[in-house]
């Protein structure tokens, strides 16, 4: 389970401060699928970041299964990310002089696994992904669809406990979105993964079985007006 508390974020530009994020309060239980929407500079992203201890909360708790992460030093949370949290974004991010297999073997090299059982995990969950035919394609050698299915790959060697995805279809077609759109709900229902999505994509936030808004840095539940 994840739990915010009182959350807030500011950051000082040109002298002025700004309050992206206010007194913030959310609890995502574990194995929910979960859309955050609103308008672009709503905080979105920036409690994105904040959930998966990219960036640091200016005040306010964040508390995983309990635990206070951000009572953590910087060594521990690393640890915890590659663990416990796969990213998704927009732009896959793929290293491109890699391979699909060597890409989405990476976070369990980082670990401390061993080739050989990175490798055999990287090529289980690429074959589950429908990638079993493209792993030693290199990602200019793919499709956008392909690269985003190797992303998600990546995002789950770990086994993580959470998802974040941040846009994930942001630079697909509707066809090939809807894929990726699959891909990650079968995760969240076959094993467990909590689902945290921020989209502007409307049919996508349907399908989680909960969607939120962002509004002047404050969370909402889902309103037509907070979009």
């Amino acid at each position: 389970m994840i739990e915010v508390r009182n959350l807030e974020k500011t950051f000082i530009k040109n002298g002025q401060r700004i309050e992206v994020l206010k007194e913030m309060d959310l609890t995502i239980p574990t194995g929910e699928s979960m859309a955050i929407l609103g308008v672009s500079g709503a905080g979105k992203s920036t409690l994105m970041h904040i959930l998966g201890t990219l960036d640091h909360p200016t005040a306010g708790k964040v508390l995983f299964d309990g635990a206070d992460v951000f009572s953590w030093n910087e060594k521990e949370l690393a640890s915890f990310r590659n663990r416990k949290i796969g990213f998704v974004f927009q732009f896959h991010n793929l290293l491109p002089e890699f391979t699909s297999l060597e890409n989405t073997m990476m976070p369990a090299l980082i670990s401390g696994l061993s080739q050989r059982e990175a490798r055999k995990r990287a090529e289980s969950i690429l074959m589950d992904v429908g990638l079993g035919d493209r792993m030693a394609h290199k990602p200019g050698e793919l499709s956008g669809g392909e690269q985003q299915r190797v992303a998600v790959a990546r995002a789950v060697i770990m086994e993580p406990e959470v998802i974040l995805a941040d846009e994930p279809t942001g630079n697909l077609d509707t066809e090939t979105g809807r894929k990726v759109e699959d891909l990650l709900m079968n995760l969240n229902r076959q094993r467990n993964i909590t689902l945290v999505v921020v989209t502007h994509n409307r049919s996508l936030a349907k399908r989680m079985s909960r969607s939120l808004g962002l509004k002047d840095g404050k969370v909402l539940q889902h309103d037509e007006n907070a979009i």
